[in-house]
């Protein structure tokens, strides 16, 4: 377990190693990059903005069968539960496809959290490598630092990751 912090109380998160393999050039512990996003709605979103909450990113594309299997549980296992938390945010980031192919996708899985635009990937490429596949999850404290990091859908990495957005909506 790593001890983290926030508003002077002390947090457990666990003491986890990203796997080189993942393929991420962000590392736990360091500040989220700054960026905008456009949701499919037309917001536009900073992540400056979003510090003081727990913030979820989750990178996705409509062509990723992997994406397709975890969103419904990133719906109804995390979203449903905080959605109305103004302590929390989650955006689907997705992968270089146009708002009309956004929108649609978002029906068909369906989820109802927000999905932001990400022409080109200059959103992904600041969290993973060139080439890297989509399927991942960021979680990011209150202070703007990443927390925990996911690859794939892999359920205890998953439930791992619930906990941890658990543990830091109590502080």
């Amino acid at each position: 377990m790593i001890g983290i912090s926030i508003n002077g109380v002390f947090a457990q998160t666990p003491a986890k190693e990203i796997p080189a393999d993942y393929g991420y050039i962000v590392k736990i512990g360091q500040q989220v990059p700054d960026f905008s996003m456009t949701t499919a709605d037309g917001k536009t979103v900073r992540m400056a903005d979003l510090k003081g909450k727990i913030v979820m990113l989750q990178f996705t594309a409509s062509w990723c069968s992997v994406c397709r299997k975890e969103m419904p549980h990133i719906e109804a296992d995390i979203w449903k539960k905080y959605q109305s938390n103004p302590s929390f945010a989650l955006y689907g980031i997705d992968l270089d496809e146009p708002v009309e192919k956004v929108k649609e996708f978002a029906k068909l899985i369906p989820v109802t959290y927000p999905l932001a635009l990400d022409p080109q990937g200059g959103i992904f490429y600041q969290f993973a490598e060139k080439g890297a596949g989509v399927t991942r999850n960021v979680i990011i404290d209150k202070t703007g630092k990443i927390v925990y990091m996911t690859r794939l859908y892999k359920e205890e990495e998953f439930a791992e990751m619930k906990s941890v957005i658990a543990d830091l909506m109590k502080k």
